[in-house]
């Protein structure tokens, strides 16, 4: 279960430990097969949760967990505080290379009269916005090997802060997808040991 500030390290229910059952395949960072993914993430959730009645949106999975409703919030609060801002840090290569700590719970404070509509759009417009600036550096090998420091994680690179962006959409839109799955764990009946989202 993702507790709010789900960017900590964790392990998706009825998904097998690390190094257990086959192997998993991984390949190296590609910024056109990353700016793919990155580009398609807004439509993906404007297509999916725009004008759903209001118990999917603000469904969650107990105490202390975020709604889908949350979730957007908090992709808009990486692509203001974190993906470009500290991509810019990497390439400035200045003395201070040290990344601004994340907050994960700014969008839960800057909630007051936001919609679900509104933040759909905007999250379109800074991504989009995002994209630009990513695209216009044509970022070259010898610059995605450059480095800055995580606060926690310590030294990491530009590809890697890139391809984290990436997998970062990913993992929300799988968490959607078992927040709302969850709201019929009781009314599937016994189909729910056939279904993952609905594994506790």
């Amino acid at each position: 279960m993702v507790r709010r500030g789900g960017d900590a390290p964790r392990r998706d229910a009825g998904a097998a430990p690390p190094g257990a059952g086959a192997a998993v395949t991984t390949t190296a960072f590609d910024l056109a097969e990353g700016i793919a993914v990155l580009v398609r993430t807004p439509g993906v959730l404007r297509a999916w949760l725009a004008d759903l009645p209001e118990p999917w949106i603000r469904a969650d999975e107990g105490p202390d967990t975020w709604t889908p409703f949350d979730i957007v919030g908090h992709l808009i609060d990486g692509e203001e505080t974190d993906w470009i801002p500290r991509s810019r840090i990497i390439l400035a290569q200045g003395a201070d290379r040290r990344f601004t700590p994340y907050d994960r719970f700014r969008h839960l404070r800057l909630a007051d009269g936001a919609t679900l509509g509104g933040r759909l759009e905007r999250f379109a417009a800074l991504r989009a916005g995002n994209l630009a600036t990513l695209r216009g550096w044509t970022l070259t090998p010898a610059q995605l090997a450059l480095t800055g420091e995580h606060p926690e994680l310590g030294t990491v690179t530009l590809a890697q802060l890139l391809a984290t962006w990436v997998a970062h959409d990913l993992d929300h839109l799988m968490q959607v997808a078992r927040v709302m799955g969850r709201r019929y764990l009781a009314a599937a009946g016994p189909w729910r040991a056939y279904l993952r989202v609905l594994q506790s």
